[in-house]
């Protein structure tokens, strides 16, 4: 079933290897550590973005980052040290300096509590300019029209004649606040990207988030300014997506954008799913043709968690080093270190980098690796170079032999003896019959302190396995609200200790959702974090494969619409989860639906 699997076609579609060049590039391990002048390194760049300087800053490149604490250092007062716009500087793409902050203070149009969010830089060859954008999460009243609303964010432009500055802000918004309802209800204007490194006069710029969705609009620029021109587009449903990033490739445009929660401190649960349109206005389909517009929300992954130290990766900025070899810079959280120092809760976001692979037409990070921990060869920083990076296909999960007594595919009227419930619902609720096990959604949870909903389970093989279920939910494929209303597949230790792959509902859109409880976490830690995988659909087949590395189970997703074409998705590391486990299904989040199971299939792992 997994002959459709992009990474199958590694073989061919990978291009020769390039002759090295006489100077190779240095190598490097996540994360980078770019030093700062003073003293210390920097351990935080959130939302980071790349960008190759012009002319005699033709040699230097740029990272700019979202204003946060460098580090854990202090302030005289005693608290971290904010930095406004902190921007880095490299000659090679691997040895970073902190070269100060972009901004002297906050826009005149910003509340005096508004953070600074998700700088993206552009080069002007009309103007020589450099055209920074980037997100306000507060504006004064004047600009908003609401008073007292402290969520009625905007994008901001400032200009320089150099990456560093000094930078001169516009006196007014590029993309004011915008309204989705009465009173403070305003949409997420936030995470700017404008197409390309370098434009002439006009361009597209892209901007949004989970509130109403991503919009690409047209631009034009001056010497002295950025203005919007045309109307808004939307390109992806709301709830779902932030921080766009888009570049051109052949005749394609590539939408790169993240998903899921960026700063969950240890169960960080964001990823980088893309869609791709020959128009930079869309609409974007996934690999497997799904719109991003669709309420069953498509998007294909290109950079998700692997298990390893790295969770949480998003974020991302692609740019191409001067040997034509792609990357993306991004961020990412260690979950042994999630935190600030003495700030639990605020999640830390080192700088990431890693190679970007073209499989088929399509961008994945490591040929389906994910991020890295180990050394790699750089990036080529300056002409003349070639990367030595080569790509390595990520291991396919492929399913072996199917132990005696574990699956089921629900023939005659009645449950087999081995399956036994978890708080058992009424039986009018449920039923098998044609080869079906019929459960009707209930409305309790399986949530920190929250554990009201039936869990059917039966004995789990030891060892890994693969298990699969197929699912048929009939929340409407379009339409909101259904709570959280799901129904799939779970891997049970207890109801505060599990893994869960569901299709579900998330207010107008729908999601694979692969989630993990833990039931001890230092204090003030999450229990619970979730992630998303591919697009579901009416019919969903959903899959989790268990492989044990290093002496830790991993937990990962499949998921697929036809049974040919399997989407991989991220990867919980789960050591809490222990022996003698269970397998199961559920329903639960929302009442009124039903869920129609077709099987449960178990195999080893080959």
């Amino acid at each position: 079933m997994l002959l459709a699997t992009p990474l199958l076609l590694l073989a061919t579609a990978l291009a020769p290897a390039t002759v090295q060049a006489a100077t190779s590039p240095p190598s490097y391990t996540n994360p980078l550590r770019p030093t700062i002048p003073s003293g210390g390194v920097v351990e935080n760049c959130a939302d980071p973005n790349v960008l190759r300087g012009r002319g005699d800053e033709a040699g230097t490149w740029y990272m700019y980052c979202t204003s946060d604490p460098l580090n854990d250092a202090r302030t005289s007062s005693g608290a971290l040290d904010f930095r406004r716009l902190p921007i880095l500087r490299s000659r090679d793409l691997v040895h970073w300096t902190f070269a100060g902050e972009a901004l002297p203070a906050r826009p005149s149009w910003a509340s005096a509590t508004a953070k600074l969010w998700a700088p993206d830089v552009v080069w002007s060859s009309t103007y020589d300019r450099y055209y920074m954008t980037y997100a306000v999460t507060d504006t004064v009243d004047a600009v908003s029209g609401q008073p007292g609303c402290a969520v009625d964010p905007a994008i901001a432009v400032a200009v320089a004649t150099r990456p560093t500055g000094p930078w001169r802000t516009m006196a007014t918004p590029l993309v004011p606040p915008r309204r989705t309802g009465a009173g403070c209800s305003f949409a997420s204007t936030i995470d700017p990207d404008v197409l390309g490194g370098a434009i002439g006069r006009t361009g597209t710029i892209y901007y949004g988030g989970f509130r109403d969705g991503l919009q690409a609009r047209p631009i034009t620029l001056s010497a002295t300014a950025m203005r919007t021109t045309g109307t808004e587009t939307r390109v992806s449903i709301g709830h779902r997506y932030e921080g766009a990033n888009v570049v051109h490739r052949g005749t394609w445009y590539y939408l790169t954008a993240s998903s899921g929660q960026c700063c969950n401190g240890a169960m960080s649960g964001y990823g980088v799913f893309v869609g791709r349109s020959q128009s930079p206005y869309g609409p974007f389909l996934d690999r497997d043709g799904v719109s991003l517009l669709a309420a069953r929300t498509g998007g294909s992954p290109m950079l998700v968690m692997n298990g390893n130290r790295w969770i949480g990766p998003g974020h991302s900025s692609l740019f191409r080093d001067r040997g034509g070899q792609w990357w993306v810079a991004y961020h990412a959280v260690d979950r042994a270190q999630p935190f600030f120092a003495g700030r639990t809760g605020f999640t830390r976001r080192p700088p990431m980098l890693d190679p970007v692979d073209w499989v088929a037409g399509w961008p994945v990070v490591r040929t389906g690796r994910g991020p890295s921990q180990t050394r790699l060869p750089g990036p080529a920083a300056q002409a003349g170079q070639h990367s030595a990076y080569r790509p390595n296909p990520a291991p396919l999960d492929v399913p072996g032999a199917a132990p005696a007594g574990y699956s089921d595919t629900f023939d005659g009227t009645a449950l087999a003896k081995r399956w036994s419930w978890v708080r058992k619902p009424a039986a009018s609720t449920y039923a098998v019959k044609n080869g079906q096990l019929r459960v009707d959604t209930d409305p309790g949870q399986l949530y920190v302190g929250q554990n009201t909903a039936p869990v059917l389970t039966e004995p789990a093989p030891t060892g890994d396995f693969v298990a699969q279920t197929t699912v048929h939910l009939d929340v409407p494929g379009t339409g909101c609200c259904f709570g959280a209303t799901q129904a799939g597949l779970i891997v049970y230790g207890s109801d505060d200790s599990y893994v869960k792959l569901t299709h579900a509902a998330a207010g107008e859109t729908r999601v694979t959702s692969l989630a993990v409880e833990l039931p001890v976490v230092p204090a003030g830690y999450p229990h619970y974090g979730s992630t998303t995988a591919g697009p579901p659909g009416a019919t969903t087949r959903l899959r989790i494969v268990r492989r044990t590395v290093g002496g830790v189970p991993l937990y990962r997703a499949y998921t697929s619409r036809d049974g040919v074409s399997w989407v991989r998705g991220g990867s919980w590391s789960d050591s809490a989860l222990t022996g003698p486990l269970r397998l199961g299904l559920v329903a639960m989040g929302g009442a009124g639906h039903t869920a129609r199971f077709d099987e449960l299939r178990v195999w080893r792992l080959r």
